[in-house]
């Protein structure tokens, strides 16, 4: 990704999220995605999808079991 689509994703996820806190860089010796993060933390990769000259984003979040909150009582 270039540096102006890493900023271009890093605004669009601010303003979908509403917070300041996300941060888009790239990755090393990789051009088609860039790591997300949120308050420093690690939250995901956003991939670069070039087909037939249509261009998307696709962010992959990962979240893990131990950071989920206990289930709601009855669910």
């Amino acid at each position: 990704m270039t540096r102006a689509e890493v900023l271009q994703v890093q605004l669009y996820l601010r303003n979908a999220f509403g917070t300041e806190r996300i941060t888009v860089q790239g990755r090393k010796d990789k051009d088609d995605s860039a790591e997300v993060t949120l308050a420093g933390e690690f939250v995901g990769v956003v991939f670069r999808d070039d087909e037939e000259g249509e261009v998307s984003y696709d962010f992959h979040m990962t979240i893990l079991s131990e950071d989920l909150p206990p289930a709601p009582h009855g669910a």
